[in-house]
């Protein structure tokens, strides 16, 4: 609502006109839908759920299984974006945590798997939806986004890691068992509509061509797909692309924006995260800069911070209150200490080594 709230406004100073149709980039809504469509096809079957209960099991304490759980989100945001992964894994490490009677970990566990969701796609074009848009908008090449990205990612785990041993005992924990039956046909061509999703991205195929296979595949395999996608989030962009581009049309704003750039792309792109989210942010200040490199990392890193640094954060919020209606203030202050922490050190340690 807001971001249609921005594209009406600047819509009344920059008249609608020829120019609109170049504010849209296609290719990255083509590519976001289909990679959330697929996405959601293969939550349906339990089949990502199914990878990381058998990931859980081989361990037998509330360290290990933490352990497993958050590096399960980290790396399942890489491939599944962050919110996905956020609502594929959250109902699993409170599974594993209540069935041990160890709800007590719920919410350090859950603000890790979220900051380790934020934090874990950054290493691919695909795993977070401001690093689809900024891959597009600079066509960037593969080896130097993912060298730009390993860094901070490398950082990140240490991280993880780390809390994992400092917050979490090694306490007895028994994992339920459960009996998960993947239907073997339907996941093969879901995976290969995934693998077609992924192609697509790298620009191996016509983004045009890929949308149409994959959504006359889904037509037929699970319609139901196109139900579950965020399609508040495919608006938001459409509406930010509005936004963002009539921004750039007015001078004294482009003027502005960009002297603050110019000073330092990666702490202006961090702070701006936390105020209006890390997606609006890259479509925003990419009309006025083309220091596309700090600006990745800044969005990236910057998902991190505030609870609305990154819109997937609210999806654990809502989850944690499901389940202890009363907390709510005091998880986001500790959702706070932690998100903090972890946006300090790797603007310290980016700034450091650019």
């Amino acid at each position: 609502m807001i971001a249609f709230a921005a594209a009406a406004v600047t819509s009344f100073i920059v008249p609608p006109d020829k120019e609109y149709i170049g504010y849209f980039d296609f290719k990255t809504l083509s590519c976001l839908l289909c990679v959330l469509a697929v996405v959601c096809a293969l939550r349906h079957i339990r089949f990502f759920y199914a990878l990381a209960y058998a990931a859980v099991r081989v361990f037998g304490n509330v360290r290990a299984c933490s352990l497993a759980v958050v590096y399960v989100t980290f790396a399942g945001s890489m491939l599944i974006a962050n919110d996905m992964a956020l609502l594929t894994f959250l109902p699993l490490g409170y599974t594993v945590l209540k069935a041990g009677g160890r709800e007590k970990y719920m919410a350090k566990l859950f603000i890790l798997q979220t900051i380790a969701a934020n934090l874990g796609g950054m290493l691919t074009p695909f795993g977070n939806p401001q690093n689809l848009y900024l891959y597009g908008k600079f066509n960037i090449p593969d080896g130097e986004f993912i060298s730009v990205m390993v860094p901070p990612f490398a950082v990140s785990i240490a991280l993880f890691t780390a809390c994992c041993f400092m917050f979490f005992r090694p306490e007895k924990l028994t994992v339920p068992d459960e009996k998960i039956i993947l239907p073997k046909q339907k996941t093969a061509l879901l995976l290969l509509l995934f693998v077609l999703s992924i192609v697509m991205v790298f620009r191996v195929i016509p983004y045009y061509a890929g949308l149409a296979v994959i959504v006359a595949a889904l037509i037929f395999i699970d319609k139901s797909a196109f139900k579950d996608v965020d399609w508040s989030l495919l608006l938001t962009f459409v509406f930010f692309f509005v936004f963002a581009g009539n921004m750039s049309r007015i001078g004294p704003v482009r003027g502005l924006i960009s002297s603050l750039l110019e000073k330092n792309t990666l702490l202006v792109s961090a702070a701006s995260c936390q105020v209006i989210s890390n997606v609006p942010s890259a479509i925003l200040l990419s009309q006025f800069t083309g220091n596309y490199k700090e600006l990745l990392l800044g969005v990236n890193i910057g998902g991190t911070g505030t609870l609305i640094a990154s819109l997937a954060s609210l999806i654990t919020f809502r989850e944690y209150l499901a389940h202890d209606r009363g907390g709510g203030a005091r998880y986001v202050l500790e959702y706070s200490a932690f998100s903090f922490s972890f946006l300090a050190i790797l603007l310290v340690f980016e700034t450091l080594i650019l």
